[in-house]
């Protein structure tokens, strides 16, 4: 049967995890068949990105999500804001 669950990478005392699925006999560290996203919950606030539709097609093929990744899916959907540009200063022209 297959899982969706996080697998740790990163640094010591520097955790960072990837969403996986993965055969759920494997270990954390073990293969995966694919990579749906990654969590950071050392930022603030925690970074979470996710492929939503990888996250629905592995679903519909059975794949069991873990409770931890089961809450991420019921966290709201935020789109994705673009960078803020500063306004441009009007140019002042000289006056003949």
């Amino acid at each position: 049967m297959l899982t969706i669950r996080l697998a740790r990478v990163g640094a010591k005392k520097k955790p960072h995890f990837r969403v996986v699925v993965v055969e759920s006999r494997r270990s954390n560290e073990g293969r995966f068949v694919e990579i749906l996203g990654h969590y950071n919950p050392r930022t603030e606030p925690a970074e979470l990105k996710l492929n939503r539709d990888r996250v629905d097609y592995w679903i519909g093929k059975g794949a069991q999500p873990s409770d931890t990744v089961r809450s991420f899916l019921r966290r709201p959907q935020t789109a994705a804001q673009p960078a803020e540009t500063p306004a441009a200063e009007p140019t002042e022209t000289p006056a003949s």
